[in-house]
């Protein structure tokens, strides 16, 4: 079967929810393909996957997590994605890796950066506690040189500051000065919406988010970013 062929086989598959189950490991096989985009939307089906059959994963995690170490950026960016949504449904399942999910906010990718962001916001929606001691990993993402990193990082201080609010309360005023001072808009409504899940007061986060454009629900892309 041809690379496109291929390809669009598993295209047709994402949309079939109903059979993802009994095809995990068939998606699972194509993770040692030869093509990389083929890998990447493996990848990227495995975590959907996994979200709604966490268990059915369990076995293909360790082959999940080798692809943190590959060189191209794009499988990196795949599995950081997988191991969120995994860990969202089943935090267990992850924990051994978790801890060397950190390095990742210095990667030298800012897609990789902003992917390490997405899934910590995913495990974070049902785990939150573990993040305790590592804020200070994303404070430093709130000054990321991209801004698309820029515009993600306060996302999780808003995951965080809704369930956890004495873990994010200590950079409230960080988090307001950048609302004031960032060039970028799309910040400044984070910001805004991190501040607004924190403290519970009002402000202008929600006009300001009706406005923008292109918003989508914290934790990562809901579709395939290559289709």
């Amino acid at each position: 079967m041809s690379e496109s062929v291929l390809y669009k086989e598993l295209g047709v598959l994402t949309k079939d929810k109903d059979r993802w189950e009994e095809n995990i490991p068939y998606v699972s096989s194509l993770l040692t393909y030869e093509s990389a985009k083929i890998q990447a939307k493996a990848l990227w089906l495995l975590a959907e996957m996994g979200f709604a059959y966490p268990q059915s994963v369990q076995d293909v995690v360790p082959a999940i997590f080798s692809f943190c170490n590959n060189p191209m950026p794009l499988l990196r960016e795949r599995a950081l994605n997988a191991f969120g949504r995994i860990g969202r449904s089943d935090y267990s399942l992850i924990e051994p890796y978790w801890p060397n999910l950190f390095c990742f906010a210095d990667d030298e990718a800012a897609q990789v950066r902003l992917s390490f962001i997405w899934a910590s916001e995913n495990i974070a929606t049902n785990t939150p506690n573990i993040y305790e001691h590592h804020m200070p990993v994303f404070e430093k993402l709130l000054h990321d040189p991209d801004d698309k990193v820029r515009m993600e990082a306060p996302e999780i201080f808003r995951v965080l500051g809704k369930r956890r609010p004495e873990f994010v309360r200590p950079f409230v005023e960080q988090l307001k000065q950048i609302s004031e001072t960032d060039s970028n808009r799309v910040v400044k409504i984070h910001c805004l919406g991190a501040i607004r899940a924190t403290t519970g007061g009002k402000d202008a986060e929600c006009q300001l988010r009706s406005q923008a454009s292109g918003n989508r629900p914290a934790g990562g892309p809901d579709r395939d970013p290559e289709e």
